[in-house]
């Protein structure tokens, strides 16, 4: 049954915008979909490995400044009389150093941390947003500090046969997410089936029966934060060239509850999962906004998510998956003729 889930969201969510003309929903379409994404990279290592990083937003934000940084330009001193100065260049090429760099730093927190487990492993992901979140205010010169980033340029995509084409318009933006939507999926899907895969699940469900068989834990799980990260810095440049302004409340710590929200009630571990957590989480806030006060809309909205992780606690796909089973095994019940029927209708009169 979730085996349609994301073809599903890709059809609808493909010809949803045609036939919607509200700026402002298409606008809460875009932006949830970058949280999604974000979602998505978070279950690569909450999900397929086990470990919690409450320090995820970083990678989005690193991701948001290094893509704005290279489009915008800069001039800045460095120790030992060093200046490095840059004159700004394409968003696209911002788009790529946000996805390497933030991989990179990915690459080096998994190496460092990840010698670490639990709690111990947390606590160094927090330092590490809080370190940088420090950094993107205190860095005026660099960063502009609480001033924030202005006049970022549109992301621009070269276009055959018609040259460099800049995003400007909602829908330009939706699409584009779209598509690093589904390319993200299409990655972690293909991650998870192979043998890679087959590893980290290894480690999540039992650590040391998978080192016992030659997992190297410590590569694995730098790799998939690795991966995690360059996803989450890529969302950023999304985020920095739609918004086009950004400042270090990019690192807020709420943006990571969210993506922990995403991934939780909509099933940690399973690939659709960030995909119907991140749309009923992410959209939630707009449907409720219209109806009533926004203290109120806090109060729903935390009672929708007890009420979910209460009913069904491994999550809303999970749960999808456990009714279908039932279901088929009813019916193959159903049609599985009883003991007593062969043996009444082979009797001699």
């Amino acid at each position: 049954m979730t085996r349609f889930i994301a073809p599903l969201f890709l059809v609808v969510f493909a010809l949803l915008p045609l036939g919607l003309t509200d700026p402002y929903l298409l606008n809460a379409l875009i932006i949830t979909g970058i949280l999604t994404i974000c979602a998505m990279s978070l279950n690569l290592l909450l999900g397929f490995t086990g470990q919690l990083s409450l320090g995820h937003v970083a990678f989005f934000g690193i991701g948001a400044y290094v893509s704005a940084l290279t489009a915008l330009g800069f001039d800045v001193s460095l120790p030992f009389g060093l200046r490095v100065t840059h004159e700004g260049g394409s968003p696209l090429l911002g788009f790529v150093l946000a996805i390497v760099l933030t991989g990179l730093c990915g690459y080096l927190i998994g190496r460092l941390s990840f010698r670490v487990r639990g709690a111990y492993f947390v606590i160094v992901t927090i330092s590490f947003a809080e370190v940088v979140r420090l950094v993107a205010l205190n860095w005026v010169e660099l960063t502009q500090g609480p001033l924030a980033l202005t006049a970022i340029p549109n992301m621009v995509l070269p276009v055959p046969s018609i040259g460099d084409v800049a995003l400007r318009s909602k829908m330009q933006n939706y699409y584009l997410v779209l598509a690093v939507g589904v390319a993200s999926y299409l990655l972690i899907a293909r991650l998870v089936a192979s043998r890679f895969g087959r590893a980290m699940r290894g480690l999540k469900e039992n650590e040391s029966l998978a080192l016992s068989l030659g997992i190297n834990a410590t590569r694995t799980l730098t790799v998939a934060a690795t991966v995690s990260a360059a996803m989450a810095g890529a969302a950023g440049s999304l985020y920095a060239h739609y918004i086009r302004i950004i400042d270090p409340d990019v690192f807020l710590f709420s943006y990571t509850v969210t993506m922990v929200i995403m991934v939780v009630s909509g099933g940690k571990g399973t690939l659709a999962g960030p995909l119907v957590g991140g749309i009923i989480f992410g959209l939630l806030p707009v449907a409720l906004r219209p109806v009533m006060a926004p203290e109120a809309q806090w109060i729903v909205y935390g009672a929708i998510l007890i009420a979910i992780l209460f009913l069904m606690p491994r999550g809303i796909v999970p749960a999808l998956e456990g009714l279908g089973e039932r279901i088929a095994a009813r019916r193959k019940a159903g049609d599985k003729p009883t003991d007593a029927m062969p043996a009444k209708m082979g009797a001699n009169p």
